[in-house]
């Protein structure tokens, strides 16, 4: 699955986020079980790659939420196929992967045994999506406990003990894993000032309270990480902050840092990447936090509608990487980026 048409190659992360709304259907359903086998035949050290090199060399591992976003990628396949035996027969290397998080595995991802929160993260790597970086100069740094990598750790959990439990396995820990982890973000990733979650806690700087979309992911996810009234105030000040017609602005126009220009050079562009930057693909969390929250199909349909003239303003009958963040919300980056596709997609194909 190619990441983004004319620069990216196959990337695990894009990969795991795009299946769902690509191939979870009658007819494309042996493509699924493709892709998710050949990033669990790599599995290393509980990692999937991040990156296969076209060029043969070794797989990269600079990742610390694609191998979490494959567990929702399989709770998706089986939800559209009822194949519980290609969940059963994989479920050792799932566990597999849970204990390496517990232990620690590459880049300081560990499991914190003081709160069961997932943290990583060194220097010079970029870890989460968020993850440009221009030589040694990491853009977006979040070291630390990142909230959407933090419900993907709890739904790994969570799923990993439903599984467990179907095919008569001990699942008791993985259950006491995920009641910490969820306590412990009740009470570590709301910021009550400003009405909405921390990006990451316990960062080298102290917790970060920039206003950042990565809380959707943490609202709209099979199990929720954050819900209740919180949920509903952060949906809140997200739909009033950062939604665009077409996706989620990367960084509130409140801030100091933000960009609103997607110009010049490698390094002036990467810049402003996740500095306030559209990016479509995070409609799709943000619409099943809408759903969950608000039950408004009627929203929903309507924030889908603006792509259906994008599909005729850059890369024909697809959708853009990226687009810039004020009218006219010009669409820059990949004429064509996987996520962008599938998320409004797997939403397009729910309404029908």
């Amino acid at each position: 699955m190619v990441a983004g048409y004319q620069w990216f190659a196959d990337w695990g992360r894009d990969t795991m986020i795009s299946l769902p709304g690509l191939a979870m259907r009658p007819g494309t359903l042996w493509e699924a079980r493709a892709v998710l086998d050949t990033y669990i035949q790599y599995l290393d050290q509980g990692l999937i790659p991040n990156r296969f090199p076209d060029g043969g060399q070794a797989p990269e591992y600079n990742t610390i939420d694609a191998t979490l976003w494959l567990f929702q990628a399989l709770a998706a396949y089986l939800r559209a196929s009822r194949d519980w035996r290609f969940i059963a027969d994989r479920l050792e290397a799932l566990e597999a992967i849970i204990e390496w998080h517990v232990r620690g595995t590459r880049h300081n991802i560990q499991m914190d045994p003081a709160d069961g929160l997932l943290a990583g993260g060194e220097d010079g790597i970029a870890l989460t999506w968020m993850d440009a970086r221009v030589q040694d100069w990491v853009v977006t740094p979040r070291r630390g406990k990142p909230i959407e990598v933090n419900a993907l750790w709890y739904n790994a959990l969570r799923l990993t003990a439903d599984w467990c439990e179907r095919a008569m396995r001990p699942a008791g820990a993985y259950r006491q894993m995920a009641a910490q982890a969820h306590s412990s973000a009740q009470e570590r990733f709301w910021f009550a000032d400003g009405g909405y979650c921390y990006d990451v806690v316990d960062a080298p700087q102290g917790d970060d309270p920039s206003l950042r979309p990565n809380q959707v992911i943490a609202l709209g996810l099979v199990y929720p990480l954050i819900e209740g009234e919180p949920a509903r105030r952060a949906l809140d000040v997200v739909t009033a902050k950062l939604l665009t017609p077409y996706g989620l602005r990367t960084l509130s126009p409140d801030d100091a840092r933000y960009q609103s220009s997607y110009r010049g050079d490698q390094r002036a562009r990467d810049a402003t990447y996740h500095m306030g930057l559209v990016w479509p693909w995070l409609l799709g969390p943000y619409l099943d936090a809408r759903r969950r929250l608000d039950g408004d199909g009627a929203a929903v349909r309507r924030l889908l509608e603006p792509f259906t003239a994008h599909l005729l303003d850059a890369g024909l009958g697809t959708v853009s990487e990226i687009f810039e963040p004020e009218p006219p919300y010009r669409p820059v980056g990949c004429i064509a980026q996987a996520w962008s596709v599938s998320e409004v997609l797997r939403h397009v194909l729910a309404l029908s």
